[in-house]
């Protein structure tokens, strides 16, 4: 599958939190849970090498609908809910239009 729509998200958790907040975004690819979908064709979660508590999570989809269904779900909704309550602050997203790249893990 070829991925249509992207972002990449950085996630600041509270201080001493950036273990809990990568342990919780990796159940995103779990069984059931949005990066498991096959509509999701990247599902990437980094740290800062500077700072264990700054997380970079990129994702690329089938199409931007594809996500936002997917995320409406049950699933997402109940990781997203998770997430804020580790977070220093506001998330800071850019969306993307992939062009080409390879992600093999």
């Amino acid at each position: 599958m070829i991925a249509n729509y992207g972002f990449s998200a950085t996630l600041t958790a509270k201080p001493g939190m950036g273990d809990r907040l990568v342990d919780l975004l990796l159940t995103g690819l779990n069984e059931g849970n949005p990066g498991a979908s096959e509509f999701c064709v990247v599902y990437l979660v980094s740290r800062s090498a500077s700072n264990p508590d700054v997380v970079h999570v990129a994702e690329g989809w089938t199409s931007r609908q594809d996500h936002h269904r997917i995320f409406a779900g049950e699933a997402a909704q109940a990781i997203v809910a998770q997430i804020g309550a580790l977070l220093a602050r506001e998330s800071e997203y850019t969306d993307h239009v992939p062009v080409r790249g390879k992600a093999a893990f």
